[in-house]
């Protein structure tokens, strides 16, 4: 059994219109968001193995303020640029390279893959994912292989505005 988390990131900013898409940073609601979403992450028993993130700065801020928050160690954070708005397939492709050894993984990354991937996993949950919303499910599968696999039993779905 493998555990994925898909974390949307939190808010950013679009205050200077200047800056690339990849270099827009979190915004004051973001900065706020992301450590109360890791209190949840651990109130929901999330204990990750690898934390998986994409280098966009918004992604990578949200990750490093979530492991920090998780006692996860910053050291440990790997980021991947494929998960920069990474499609269901790109995504998946991503999940199935890493190591059979990590038994839980947290994805911070981007919308629409997140919501597509998290909808076809849990074709019940027919949602949007948030800003700094996430979604962990629980696959019956001994590696991170998930092509053929679209099943999957919610764990915990949650998000910024959820009443708690």
């Amino acid at each position: 059994m493998k555990t994925i988390t898909l974390l949307r990131h939190a808010k950013s900013s679009w205050d200077n219109t200047d800056l690339a898409d990849f270099d827009r940073p979190l915004n004051a609601r973001g900065k706020k968001n992301a450590p109360d979403m890791a209190q949840r992450l651990k109130a929901a028993g999330i204990r990750p193995s690898l934390i998986l993130s994409s280098p966009a700065k918004r992604a990578w801020s949200t990750a490093k303020i979530i492991a920090t928050k998780i006692t996860y160690p910053i050291e440990f954070l790997q980021r991947d640029r494929d998960l920069y708005h990474a499609g269901v397939n790109r995504l998946i492709e991503v999940l199935a390279s890493q190591d059979e050894g990590f038994e839980n993984i947290i994805l911070v990354a981007h919308n629409p893959g997140l919501t597509d991937l998290a909808n076809e996993l849990i074709p019940e949950l027919t949602t949007n994912l948030p800003t700094c919303g996430f979604v962990s499910v629980l696959v019956d599968v001994d590696t991170w292989d998930l092509r053929g696999r679209r099943s999957a039993e919610l764990i915990e779905y949650n998000y910024p505005k959820k009443p708690q």
